[in-house]
């Protein structure tokens, strides 16, 4: 579900309950393609982790937010975070298995 280069950067910019238009996105997002944005989105979104919000008006307006099952996902990622500021420098010597 978290697969792909793109996945985990989109759940960092929606966590905290954000709701943001598709345009912030991708704005906030460098080097991500619309097509690669809309795929992503649309993935998480069939896996329950994000929610669309069309809104019919002239011009349309989408927005995405987190469900309540991928904002569950915030504890789990902050650990991996705090794992990853944990690796010692490269050369440094790590205990045996």
């Amino acid at each position: 579900m978290l697969e792909g280069r793109w996945k985990l950067v989109i759940l960092f910019h929606l966590f905290g309950g954000r709701t943001l238009r598709f345009s912030e996105l991708e704005r906030a997002i460098q080097g991500i393609s619309q097509k690669m944005l809309i795929q992503q989105l649309r993935q998480m979104e069939e896996d329950g982790i994000v929610r669309r919000i069309v809104h019919h008006q002239v011009p349309p307006k989408v927005e995405y937010c987190l469900t309540a099952w991928g904002q569950a996902l915030c504890p789990a990622l902050d650990a991996l975070l705090t794992w990853a500021d944990s690796k010692p420098p490269a050369g440094e010597a790590t205990e045996p298995r």
